[in-house]
């Protein structure tokens, strides 16, 4: 036994000293002192020796594996060391490979920037699935049965839950605002909270649509709330992200889920709001919905509207992004193009 230990450490010596890679490195230290490897074979059968050789043969099996140990973590120094060496002459003076840094999207950092404005007003921040259902997407929102917003031209409607309703009824979330009532269902009212998120629509491309993209929306619940305290809200967002103040106006505009309900416009900043293909040549571009939580939603969301009221606004996230750059396509920033993306960082 103690001959066969021998062979086993000098073929075992040879073999690292001759390892050329460290991955070939650790095949070997595998095969010599793994479950499978011969030593191991030789200590299962320990049992089987008198109480004087099972002694030595233990003792000399340890002495080969700290052996082993001992020579395969020289070798790895070798093949580093070997690994540093670089052939042929070397030019101090010429510079080194830059290595390229990452940056934050522009449209991720906008959404930061609007975290942490609405944070220092006293909103959280509350996160939903992408996948939502027909009760959370329009019942809960006041959408009527025939809403054209349910047909599958505008909304992703996935696969197999076509023939179902309700929560059973999934989609690609085609808005932002079905989180509100979850939300409110989850921790009643009163509310302050804003919800980022990328949502889906089934409509053509151009410069200011797309089919994936990114909103922005924050809710207001409370007892007594004035309409004034929304509109404040919108300008002092748009004075934080954008550092000075910005020019807005407030359409009427008609949403299922709030009454009322208003378009809420910046001017073009592509422009300066003289006009361009952005703004359609008005020197304003839509940039939210907004009003008053209605209170049928209010009652989605198992809310009194006798007692509570609130108020929505939904920033279109990307547009603000086109804005802040004076871009003049939102395709770009979905398109993975780096020579557009570097320029952000």
């Amino acid at each position: 036994m103690l001959n066969k230990l021998q062979e086993i450490r000098t073929a075992g010596m040879a073999r690292i000293s001759e390892a050329p890679t460290l991955d070939v490195l650790q095949d070997i230290r595998r095969e010599l002192t793994g479950k499978k490897s011969e030593l191991a074979e030789v200590l299962k059968g320990l049992g089987k020796l008198d109480a004087d050789m099972r002694k030595q043969v233990g003792m000399a099996a340890n002495e080969i594996k700290n052996a082993f140990a001992d020579k395969i973590q020289e070798r790895e120094n070798e093949i580093v060391a070997d690994a540093s060496v670089i052939d042929g002459p070397v030019d101090l003076t010429l510079p080194g490979t830059p290595v390229s840094g990452g940056a934050l999207h522009p449209i991720t950092q906008m959404c930061y920037d609007l975290n942490d404005a609405f944070l220092s007003l006293g909103f959280e921040v509350y996160n939903e699935d992408d996948i939502s259902s027909e009760q959370f997407a329009f019942d809960n929102l006041n959408f009527p049965a025939d809403h054209p917003a349910r047909q599958s031209m505008d909304t992703y409607w996935l696969e197999g839950t076509e023939d179902k309703a309700g929560t059973e009824r999934l989609c690609l979330r085609p808005h932002l605002t079905g989180g509100s009532v979850r939300k409110l269902l989850k921790d009643g009212a009163p509310a302050r909270f804003i919800y980022p998120g990328r949502v889906y629509r089934n409509e053509n491309t151009d410069a200011r649509h797309e089919r994936a993209f990114f909103q922005y929306e924050a809710l207001i619940v409370d007892r007594d709330l004035s309409f004034s305290s929304g509109k404040v809200m919108i300008q002092a967002i748009l004075e934080k992200v954008f550092g000075r103040k910005i020019n807005v106006r407030m359409r009427e505009g008609f949403f299922p889920f709030t009454e009322p309900g208003y378009e809420i416009d910046m001017e073009c900043l592509v422009c300066g709001g003289k006009g361009c293909r952005v703004c359609n040549q008005v020197g304003w571009i839509e940039v939210m919905p907004g009003g008053v939580i209605h209170p049928n939603v209010l009652r989605s969301a198992n809310l009194d509207p006798a007692e509570w009221t609130g108020f929505y606004t939904n920033i279109g996230l990307d547009r603000l992004v086109m804005m802040r750059y004076g871009v003049d396509d939102v395709r770009l920033f979905h398109s993975a193009d780096l020579r557009f993306l570097k320029q952000f960082k």
